[in-house]
């Protein structure tokens, strides 16, 4: 009879593999290859938003060009927003593997460019060109994998690429600052090169076997020129003016109101053209729109927190800049813990909101507490405040991004995928201007003790936001098939 039960369950076992991953897949080997070149793409687009800060003194420095130093960052910060619905559209017409093939190529020349650049203008350039790239890498990894992997496992998959974004937004600074201070700064640009070549080889070999979906559609490429201005003057004008120093609107309103008046344009080509270039029926969608909203508040709080804290740690504690960067990590490791118990949670609980809305209650209320003690807390007491709000939004991430995907026909999939990762890059931006500004301010003020005291409370506040839309987003079954 034992040995009939054990039959038994290892067939229940291959069935329920068999579902969740997509039966064009001939193995798990092949599986875990394509995972691993997803990662790695993934990392490469994330690690470049953060390992360039370090470096910017000394690129200025090299260069001999100070006044244009914000642009190194907000060049690839522009086109990696603007890029994104592109690429998630592409990928619903003509499958994922060309568009991120290409998208690692991009974002490799792009890298060589900036390694070999001889001023600053043409170091912006090029950052851009590699934006290009590397704004396609993060949503088409989360477009693959939601083409490879049933719903209902697919947050424990997703608590991977949370990994990732939490190790490159680590790992970058640390990088930037160790190449710039003991190497040569163009190393943080040739060091792309090895990896995005492993990464091609990977995506090639590996996403050979991905389910190859070609859906009658057309690409509506005015939509997509009237939504490339309108995202890049907004990030634009929030990158220059929030990026080390106070958000000043007068030099910042005629680049806002030329993005509100692209934005109007779109609006109106996007409701009337035949095949709108991000379709009505993802706009329209509840739980796309409830997730979307929950997802930027979330993870624009972390990234927001990310860039602030270490001036927090350094005027106020008096922290070096090195252990600045260490005083980060169990707001890292609170995202990677939190994304990957509820990511692992979603396939064994109906009710797989649960634990995130959890999460982030308790991370509003840690947040709250430490806006309101912040003064009296230790070093240790601030970071353990700081792993359970991360831990909060950490959770939240894997049900969200799963809920869009499982929300949409397979048509639609990387269109919608994209729209979500687009409208997160804008509210990061916009975020962390914001907390940037409030920070700049704190420090300026002569007591960052007191006056951070508000940059906490606004991050507090973000993720009782996130709570709100994730509580408002609709709890759908999750299906159990990868191939829909």
């Amino acid at each position: 009879m034992t040995e009939v039960a054990g039959r038994e369950t290892e067939r229940e076992d291959a069935g329920r593999e068999t579902l969740a991953v997509h039966p064009a897949i001939s193995s798990p080997a092949v599986f875990r290859k394509m995972m691993i070149g997803l990662s790695l793409a993934m990392f490469l687009s994330a690690l470049d938003q953060t390992i360039v800060a370090a470096a910017m003194p000394t690129i200025g420095l090299e260069l001999g060009d100070f006044e244009h130093i914000p642009w190194i960052f907000t060049a690839y910060l522009v086109a990696s927003t603007a890029v994104t619905p592109l690429a998630g559209r592409l990928a619903d017409i003509y499958g994922v593997r060309r568009p991120l093939l290409v998208g690692v190529a991009i974002f490799v020349l792009g890298s060589i460019a900036c390694a070999l650049a001889p001023g600053m203008g043409f170091l912006a350039l090029a950052r851009a060109v590699q934006g290009l790239g590397g704004g396609s890498l993060i949503s088409l990894a989360q477009t693959s994998l939601g083409a490879l992997v049933s719903p209902r496992e697919r947050g424990r998959y997703q608590s991977y690429f949370a990994a990732v974004f939490a190790l490159s937004s680590l790992a970058g600074p640390v990088l930037g600052g160790v190449f710039a201070q003991y190497l040569h700064w163009s190393l943080i640009f040739w060091i792309n090169l090895p990896l995005g070549l492993v990464a091609f080889w990977l995506v090639r070999s590996g996403l050979v076997e991905a389910p190859r979906r070609r859906h009658p559609q057309r690409v509506d490429f005015l939509g997509a020129a009237l939504l490339a201005p309108a995202s890049g003057f907004f990030v634009g004008a929030l990158g220059e003016e929030g990026a080390g120093h106070a958000l000043n609107l007068d030099a910042a309103g005629p680049a806002l109101g030329a993005s509100a008046l692209f934005w109007a344009l779109f609006a109106w080509r996007n409701a009337t053209a035949g095949e709108p270039f991000i379709p009505l029926s993802v706009l329209s969608n509840r739980i796309v729109r409830f997730a979307t909203l929950s997802s930027s508040f979330g993870l624009g709080c972390f990234i927001g927190l990310a860039a602030v804290m270490p001036l927090y740690f350094e005027n106020a504690l008096g922290l070096p800049a090195a252990k600045s960067g260490f005083a980060l990590i169990p707001l890292m490791i609170g995202t990677v813990v939190g994304a990957t118990v509820a990511g692992r949670l979603m396939a064994r609980l109906y009710h797989y909101k649960r634990p995130p809305l959890i999460g982030l209650a308790c991370g509003a209320v840690a947040a709250g507490w430490l806006a309101w003690r912040l003064p009296q807390l230790s070093l240790l007491e601030i970071d353990a405040l700081l792993a359970v709000a991360a831990l909060g939004v950490g959770s939240m991430l894997p049900v969200a991004t799963v809920s869009v995907q499982n929300a949409v026909p397979l048509r639609d999939l990387g269109a919608a995928t994209a729209t979500m990762q687009f409208f997160r890059q804008l509210a990061a931006a916009l975020i962390v201007a914001v907390f940037g500004a409030l920070a700049v301010s704190a420090t300026a003020s002569g007591a960052p003790a007191e006056a951070f005291r508000v940059v906490i409370a606004a991050s507090a506040l973000c993720i009782a936001a996130s709570f709100f839309f994730l509580w408002r987003m609709e709890e759908t079954p999750l299906r159990g098939t990868a191939a829909g």
